[in-house]
């Protein structure tokens, strides 16, 4: 009789997991463009070809009652997996989230200014310190962290929490400076508010840096923005802020505006400009301040589009060697 039972349940559970698969919906997406880069008289370019590529696979179905949907993205010639998000809809109590990668909380609203394709700071060097974010917010960042998205009378909480540092496996061990972190993210557009053609948001967040060599204490992020939409023209403007706990980093703080003209529906240019304010603890401040222009043109599933940024006084250094500059003109195709 016990031999009975267990190959019935064997046989049970191989049913299941066949109508679990068959419940599920999959699908696939993916897109190639080819671009042309050229860097600055200071850097060496190369082969300025180049082809950017991206494979995206989602599945939803339903789990006892609830939604459960799976998504991963690999790029950059499919050498790994370069964001994945596991997702459980919850109807009127919100979306609950584990997210690997492909953006939740603070994050979402780093950078609103209006563009036609890339942001202004896209393409230049960045910094290579832990402790330096370039000017854009996002305590708890995108990797390996829980995120909740609830939206009330048109106003959308999205709100992330990391347990200790950002790295972490399978297994849930983790490597790398820092504790916990959270941060969150309110937006809305002119249907809240009354106010047609606008979209505003606020966000903050804290990173504890424990005993980090960096200082201990918090980490202090915040941000603003609102984009203006009319006729063709859309405008934007954004301030955010970086505090370092007592002296043991840099501030930063970014002012950024930015202006996009949809020409008609298939052409738009955009232009923008941002500053960044490294308040230096033990020396004197730098400001560094960007601009970039954008362009794109769309014919169905082809985007023709080109970017040219700019920056001086980049990453807190100053002097000829702290300029940078790329231009950038790519060729997509979405299947």
């Amino acid at each position: 009789m016990n031999n009975f039972k267990k190959v019935g349940l064997t046989a049970l559970a191989g049913s299941l997991a066949a109508v679990s698969a068959h419940a599920a919906e999959m699908g696939v997406s993916g897109a190639t463009a080819l671009t042309y880069t050229s860097e600055d008289s200071t850097e060496v370019t190369g082969n300025p070809l180049g082809m950017k590529t991206n494979l995206s696979f989602t599945a939803s179905g339903d789990v006892n009652g609830y939604t459960v949907s799976y998504m991963q993205t690999s790029a950059d010639q499919f050498a790994g997996m370069s964001s994945a998000r596991l997702s459980v809809d919850m109807g009127d109590m919100g979306v609950l989230a584990f997210d690997q990668g492909s953006g939740s909380g603070l994050a979402t609203i780093d950078d609103k200014t209006p563009t036609a394709n890339e942001e202004i700071w896209d393409g230049l060097d960045a910094s290579a310190s832990t402790a330096d974010n370039n000017g854009l917010v996002g305590a708890a960042g995108s990797s390996g962290v829980i995120n909740y998205i609830k939206s009330y009378e048109g106003i959308k909480l999205n709100a992330a929490y990391r347990a200790g540092s950002a790295a972490s496996n399978a297994d849930g061990a983790s490597s790398g400076v820092g504790e916990g972190a959270w941060d969150f993210a309110l937006t809305t557009d002119g249907t809240s508010i009354g106010i047609d053609g606008i979209a505003v948001g606020v966000g903050y967040g804290k990173a504890s840096l424990g005993d980090s060599g960096t200082g201990s204490g918090d980490e202090k992020h915040s941000t603003a923005f609102v984009n203006y939409s009319i006729g063709m023209i859309t405008a934007g403007y954004q301030l955010s802020d970086i505090s370092m706990p007592g002296n043991a980093g840099v501030d930063e703080a970014t002012d950024a505006w930015g202006i996009a003209l949809n020409i008609n529906e298939n052409l738009s240019i955009s232009y923008g400009e941002r500053e960044v304010e490294y308040n230096n603890p033990t020396s004197a401040n730098v400001t560094e301040s960007g601009d970039g222009i954008a362009v794109a043109y769309t014919m169905g599933s082809m985007k023709i589009a080109g970017n040219r940024n700019e920056v001086s006084d980049n990453d807190n250094a100053t002097g000829g060697a702290a300029k940078d500059a790329m231009t950038e003109v790519a060729v997509s195709f979405a299947f």
